[in-house]
């Protein structure tokens, strides 16, 4: 459905509408007994609880029920709000002197009715106004999750949804990781900032290092891992049935430090994180074995002398001839060999809690994880997880999964704040982390 409206939806509009004025001013204005008043403010009261309703249920709990004719009708009863708000603040001000005026009841009344339809007038400004950052926010977020596409698509079409999309994508680097560029012997003198210089310094034998700053209001984790060598892959117990917290496999393999992995498929919607997608390796073991010719990322791994590998177009057998022992598969990849991939609006996947793995020249790989809010309106894009790993010197980065998945866990325990899609604060189970031991 386009979000235009034709003639015959604003003479049904406007037809509506007037019914629901002379409702008003039969309620407001004229003298009515008791009980014909109360059929009135009923039938007021049911269309409000069901103009609510429909958002709520609709919009948070069934991706079945968006067709075009209940998105029409969510859209009739929010117009229908606006306009009968638009009468009632007319009225207030028009007979604000008259003696039924004078009653807190009826100004109650009016007020509630008159803020109601302010916010759904609002609601509708942001959705259709002339200011696109709510929908690119919007669009990009939800359909970069698996079980919340539906958030867009009950407010707006195919057509502008791809729009949108179009507008805002991640143009990924060429080629391949070329493991020659990393000299562990390496030694750095000159920082970038203090923050840098903090996680490069170390004590000797010293396994990681943690720091803390915030992104967008947000706060942000990066560990510096000075072994690459240590890094390797967990899977969860439970595979391929369902996934585990990245605490719960961190105790499990007791590893001190762990951040979340790769992607997972999610057939039934149900997000139990059991299955990985593409190809997964774990301690020279092949756990899944599809190809990884992702349209966004590939395969992310490690070798057995701790070299971080970005690759695309893959198979099992190719890595494991490479010497690759570790291995998900995500993305996008966000720089690859120093060059960073390039960006068109915010990247193409939102604003949500991000996790993010790289390596520097010297071989130092870093894990970040940054946290979101409750309203997933704050966090970070891919644009700021590429330009926060370039600051810190990698040459190779790579975006893995996000979200509620979100997670680092030290000695384990899960030390940022992951937020479900309920608003709790919790995270959900996966099939795969990054794990040093």
């Amino acid at each position: 459905m386009s979000n235009k409206f034709t003639c015959k939806e604003v003479r049904l509009f406007v037809i509506i509408n007037k019914i629901w004025y002379n409702i008003y001013v039969v309620v407001t204005l004229k003298k009515l007994n008791i009980k014909q008043k109360n059929w009135i403010l009923l039938l007021i009261s049911i269309f409000l609880i069901c103009s609510f309703s429909v958002l709520i249920i609709i919009g948070a709990f069934s991706n079945k029920l968006i067709i075009e004719s209940t998105r029409f009708i969510c859209i009739i009863l929010l117009i229908l709000a606006t306009i009968l708000g638009v009468v009632a603040t007319y009225n207030i001000i028009k007979n604000k002197r008259r003696r039924l005026f004078k009653t807190w009841q009826n100004r109650l009344f009016s007020i509630l009715i008159g803020l109601y339809a302010v916010g759904c007038c609002s609601f509708l400004f942001i959705l259709y106004g002339p200011f696109p950052n709510f929908r690119e926010w919007l669009i990009t977020t939800a359909m970069a999750t698996m079980n919340h596409q539906h958030y867009c698509k009950w407010f707006y079409n195919d057509e502008i949804i791809q729009k949108i999309l179009d507008n805002n994508i991640t143009i990924e680097v060429e080629g391949e990781t070329d493991p020659s560029l990393i000299d562990k012997d390496l030694v750095l003198d000159n920082y970038v900032d203090h923050y840098e210089k903090e996680l490069i310094e170390h004590e000797e034998g010293e396994l990681y290092k943690i720091v803390k700053f915030k992104l967008n209001g947000q706060q942000a984790y990066m560990a510096a891992v000075y072994d690459a060598s240590r890094i390797t892959v967990g899977i969860s117990k439970f595979y391929p049935d369902r996934g585990q917290y990245v605490s719960t496999m961190a105790k499990a393999y007791k590893a001190p430090l762990a951040i979340n992995g790769g992607g997972f498929t999610d057939p039934n919607g149900n997000s139990t994180g059991g299955t990985p997608m593409g190809v997964t390796i774990a301690n020279g073991k092949v756990i899944t074995g599809e190809s990884s010719g992702m349209n966004e990322g590939g395969v992310i791994g490690f070798t057995n002398n701790g070299i971080l590998v970005l690759k695309k177009n893959t198979n099992t057998t190719e890595l494991l001839n490479m010497g690759v022992r570790d291995a998900v598969t995500m993305g996008p990849f966000l720089i690859v060999n120093g060059e960073k991939s390039k960006f068109k609006g915010n990247g193409g996947w939102g604003v949500a809690a991000r996790t993010a793995i790289g390596q520097r020249k010297d071989g130092i790989v870093l894990f970040l994880v940054v946290d979101s809010n409750t309203t997933r309106t704050k966090g970070a894009t891919i644009v700021d997880l590429a330009n926060i790993m370039e600051k810190y010197g990698c040459i190779n980065a790579a975006n893995l999964d996000g979200g509620t998945s979100s997670v680092m866990s030290v000695d384990g325990e899960i030390i940022n704040d992951p937020i479900d899609s309920t608003g709790a604060h919790k995270t959900r189970g996966v099939p795969t982390i990054f794990m040093v031991k």
